[in-house]
């Protein structure tokens, strides 16, 4: 199977809503425990690694309660480190202010504040993941919607998210017809990429009017209906216990400093 195959099967797994034994968390409590996490790790200083850490328990923790493995999750959150280095390479040359010494090694304040945006990079797409992951991706639209996003800011996200297997096959269909027709020559020219580039858009737009076309008469009218109603988005007891115990533990990780009370700020 080759890239593209598998990018479209693993996104079809992912749009897929089955309610398998891994799912025990609702939409709407797993959108509300995700905000939480990111509003509390992200307003953490940039300079306490030692309050940052704790927040790697949620990832670790909550993926296996989901029914999900973190060491997947952590490898495909790695996708997205290049990306996050980028953000804050540069911090090691501007801050050389000195903040703490290790044995005859002084470290500047640009390198704590660098690894503390990788590590918030890296935290905040695990818990996306994860949500994505446990609720599928329609499911977090639906509970977007349930608590008060706008129809056509979630309308927009759903149809992006859908539509990338359009665009995905149509791109599988002309590499498919490229290589029966390239008499064993996989190279292409840069006059080649061009015009690929150039039909695979044309391609689209049809496809996109087409599209709206046979939404339009099916009664479509800007904004995805919620199937099966509201009782199927209604937290369960179980939910909301997970939810509050979640933003409880994220409050104490934020406004208590965990390391210091233990005696492990001159370690971390």
């Amino acid at each position: 199977m080759g890239r593209l195959e598998h990018a479209i099967t693993r996104l079809q797994e992912m749009q897929s809503l089955r309610d398998d034994a891994g799912r025990t968390v609702g939409p709407v409590c797993g959108i509300v425990v995700t905000l939480c996490y990111l509003v509390a790790m992200l307003s953490v200083p940039v300079d306490r690694l030692g309050m940052l850490l704790w927040f790697a328990v949620y990832p670790i923790v909550a993926s296996p309660y989901l029914g999900r493995s973190f060491t997947k999750v952590f490898l495909r959150s790695l996708y997205t480190l290049p990306f996050i280095i980028f953000i804050g390479i540069f911090n090691p040359v501007f801050d050389t202010v000195p903040a703490m010494t290790v044995g005859s090694l002084t470290v500047s304040r640009g390198w704590i504040t660098f690894v503390s945006i990788v590590l918030r990079g890296l935290m905040s797409v695990q818990a996306i993941m994860i949500l994505v992951e446990a609720v599928g991706f329609e499911g977090v639209c639906r509970g977007l919607r349930r608590i008060g996003v706008p129809a056509g800011l979630v309308t927009q996200l759903l149809m992006v998210y859908r539509y990338m297997t359009v665009l995905l096959t149509e791109c599988l269909n002309m590499r498919r017809a490229r290589m029966s027709r390239c008499y064993g020559r996989t190279r292409m020219s840069l006059s080649m990429w061009g015009r690929i580039t150039g039909q695979l858009f044309l391609r689209t737009v049809a496809r996109s009017e087409r599209i709206n076309r046979a939404m339009l008469a099916r009664g479509f009218n800007g904004a995805i209906p919620l199937y099966g109603g509201g009782d199927t988005l209604r937290p369960s007891r179980s939910d909301i216990v997970f939810a509050a115990v979640c933003c409880i533990s994220f409050l104490i990780l934020r406004f208590f400093d965990i390391s210091g009370l233990l005696g492990l700020d001159g370690l971390i």
